[in-house]
């Protein structure tokens, strides 16, 4: 059975107009990620074995979240930590292996 996506737009095969709003909604989106980073990293109890002082060290020491008691926002502090490159790496990999289609 055939969708209805294929009735609309037979020519198109996943790749139709992307307006304005979606871009909109894309940097929204993007924005909304790293202001919650902040917010995360801001309210986050770092253990006392490891206080980073800058970005190499935050990523050294986020395994140590847990530690000492660490709450929700730890927790969610060291998956934002180590998703939000997992993230910008596909995104590049999906921008550098789009051919000319």
């Amino acid at each position: 059975m055939r969708s209805h996506g294929s009735k609309r737009f037979p020519t198109h095969y996943g790749y139709g107009e992307v307006k304005i709003s979606r871009y909109m909604v894309l940097y929204l989106a993007q924005i909304g990620w790293f202001v919650l980073g902040i917010y995360l990293y801001s309210g986050a109890y770092w253990p006392s074995t490891c206080t980073p002082e800058d970005l190499l060290e935050v990523y050294g020491c986020s395994m140590r979240l847990p530690e000492d008691g660490g709450g929700w926002r730890e927790a969610a502090l060291l998956t934002w930590l180590w998703a939000t490159p997992i993230l910008i790496a596909l995104e590049i990999s999906r921008r550098l292996g789009k051919g000319e289609d």
